[in-house]
Parts: C-alpha cells; structure tokens; sequence
C-alpha cells in the first residue's frame, strides 16, 4: 500500500499477521493510522442427534467430520469447513442421522432400526433389509425393542431373499421377541405399515455364526469322495472302485438348516448280482463282495466290446462251494451259445477267452454254503492274437 489512498477493509485467514513498512531518505509524511481486531472462530458444530463430531479446531481452514451411530445412515455432507470472510461460517450445515427404509448389509455384525426410529415410523410403508454374508454363516437377531400396531404394521424375517426366502418368523405387536437364529448366508427382513398407528418401531442388533458342517461321508466303502469342504453350499462327489456300482446320489451339496445335512442319503456302492458290462476292461466281484455271497442266488453278467474284438477273462480268485456253487460262461450272449466252461470250488482256475466280442457270465448259490470270487476281463484284439500265434508257430505264408 503506497500513496494517499485509503485501502478497503482487509481480512486474514490465519490467527497470525505480519505488517511491515518502509521509509527512503527523501520526502515525509503523516504515515498512516490502522486498527485490527480479531475475527471470531466458526461456531462450534453441535453433533447430529445419533451420530458423533469428529474435530475440536474451528478456525479458518479447519475441517470437522461426522459419524452416525450404527444402523443410522448420514443425511448430507460428512466433512465441513470453516470459510474465510467478515462472518466466520462453515460452508455446510451440519448433517443428519437418520433411520432408513431399508437396506443391504454385508458386515458381520450390524443394527437395524424401524425407519425414523428412536421416533415413530411413518404410515404406508414396505421396507426390505437385506443381510448377505459369505456362504457357510448364519446371522442371531436379537430384538432390543419393538413397537407396532398390533396385526396391521409387522416385521417378517425371512431366510433368503425376498422374493424367494422361507419366513422365519412374523411379529407385531408390543411384545419384544425372543432373540432367533437364521441359517443362511442370506437373510432378509421385510417390515409393513398400514395408513393409520404409527409406533417407535423396533430396535434389532445381529451377529454372524459359522454355521457346523455337514457329517463326514467317510470312510466310503468300496469307493472313494472327490471333495473335502462339508460346509454349507458345498458339494462333493462320489465314485466306486472298478467292480463296484454307485446306489445313490453320485454328488451331494450340505444343507442350510438348524441341522446340518446333506441333500440326499450317502450313496453307496456295492458289487451287484448282475448287469450289463460294455466297458474295454473291469472287474466282476461275487454279489455282496467284500462279504460272502448270499444263498439262493442267479446273477447273469453280460459283457460286451466292440466287433472284431474278444474278450479274456482272468479268475483272481475263487471260492466257492464245489459243484453247488458255480459260475457259467458262454461265448456269445445268451445260453444259446457255445458253452467255454463251469467253474467252482477254490481251485485256480485257467483264464479262458472268446471268440464273440460278447459274453455270458452266470452265478448260481444253493441254500448253504457260502463264499466269494473275483474275475477281471480284458478286450482282446484278434488281429494282433493272430499274428502273436503266428510267429510262436512260426507259420510261413507264400503267395501264389
């Protein structure tokens, strides 16, 4: 500032002010006169009813923020500031925490309020929560207060979502309930009000659980389990040891529930009295194995390879009762065809081989004596047995 001009009134935007003047060796003057006076700080911001003020600074440049209580959402700016200028201000009200109709929720512990709850909700209203959590946890509800108009205005809590969900549980009324256990991973509460009353609401905290595990399907007898989580929403499989076929489910997926279980009973798998075979190679197990055959047993197998092919069939072991007890086979695929042996007892036995790419196996147990035996078969490519014989015979072919 220089001259004979008065300057306009001044501000600072700080609680410091520096001033400095400066004179030559030449021409004097009056100087100059000033008066200051400190400028108030903004006022200080009240929190919001059910929410919190974070800051204590309020003068120029300072930023106070706001949190609401849990279960309230924050209405309007979460950070203020005091403004520079003649009249200290923050450049926003100060906001608002209030209950809302509805919402989603993902934390593992939260509140829900009645909207406008501590106050009275309003009329016609239909609000939905919505509480997801990762799958394998349920949520406990605990009600801390509740208030409705009896019958007309409720609250349902349903398990799943909204459209689809199993209601848990109604509740209207004056009464509060008795705290309940959802158990899905997905919860949904759903609340009505009509026209007319209108109540403080009610006031719900809730907790995540782990929810158990579904019961071990092992040991699996005669098979095996692909899979190794038992939670809820998981799924295993199983599969049977050649020999042996699956009665059941082959997979299974753990249950939501107050009890763990899974979807379906645990398959089993068992060596049958018979069936149709057209796999290359396997195993035929007496019915029952590892255990002994039941009596009074025909048990008819056919197997089947594709044409060109045969079939050897190998006996690992067997013991059964000599000459009552004993198994049949025909080369081709019925009794019609040619017979290739009788087999019985516990001697061993000579693996035999057919001429037909089908084959008839049948078992046949009396009313006493009981055992088990154990054949494998194998596909049998003719053109590469012919060659083999050929040169163990060393047979020579000439042309013409």
């Amino acid at each position: 500032y220089i001259g004979t001009t008065i300057p306009q009134l001044l501000n600072s935007t700080s609680n410091n002010l520096y001033l400095t003047f400066q004179s030559d060796i030449s021409v004097s003057a009056a100087g100059f006169h000033l008066e200051y006076t400190g400028l108030d700080s903004c006022p200080e911001p009240l929190p919001p009813s059910n929410g919190q003020k974070v800051g204590d600074r309020y003068t120029v440049g300072d930023m106070v923020s706001f949190q609401c209580s849990q279960g309230f959402t924050l209405q309007g700016n979460a950070f203020i500031t005091c403004m520079p200028g003649p009249v200290r201000r923050w450049n926003y009200p100060v906001p608002l925490c209030l209950a809302q109709c509805g919402g989603s929720m993902t934390d593992f512990s939260g509140v829900i309020l009645s909207p406008g709850f501590p106050g009275n909700y309003q009329s016609s209203l239909d609000c939905s929560w919505r509480v997801q959590l990762p799958i394998g946890f349920g949520i406990h509800l605990q009600f801390l207060n509740f208030s409705t108009e009896p019958v007309h205005d409720y609250l349902e809590v349903r398990s799943g979502s909204l459209e689809t969900g199993t209601v848990i549980d109604r509740f209207s009324g004056l009464v509060v309930p008795n705290s309940l256990f959802s158990t899905t991973h997905e919860t949904t509460l759903f609340f009505h009000s009509d026209y007319s009353q209108n109540k403080p609401g009610f006031h719900i905290i809730y907790q995540a659980y782990e929810l158990q595990r579904c019961p071990d399907p092992r040991p699996f007898r005669n098979g095996v389990v692909i899979g190794q989580e038992y939670s809820v929403g998981m799924t295993i499989s199983f599969e049977c040891l050649p020999g042996y076929t699956l009665l059941g489910e082959p997979s299974l997926t753990c249950l939501h529930g107050i009890s763990r279980n899974w979807n379906h009973p645990i398959p089993r798998c068992e060596a049958l009295c018979g069936g149709n075979i057209t796999s290359m190679n396997g195993t035929i197990y007496s019915p029952g194995h590892p255990a002994e055959y039941p009596h009074f047993q025909d048990c008819m197998w056919t197997v089947r390879v594709p044409p060109g092919y045969g079939i050897y069939i190998n006996f690992s072991v067997i013991n059964t009762e000599p000459i009552y007890d004993y198994i049949t086979v025909w080369d081709g695929p019925d009794q019609a065809s040619p017979q290739i042996g009788q087999f019985s007892g516990n001697s061993v036995q000579e693996g035999v081989s057919t001429t037909a790419n089908q084959i008839l196996i049948k078992f046949h147990s009396d009313f006493s004596t009981s055992g088990f035996f154990h054949m494998d078969f194998s596909l049998i490519d003719f053109l590469i047995f012919f060659f083999s014989n050929m040169q163990q015979n060393k047979v020579i072919l000439l042309s013409p």
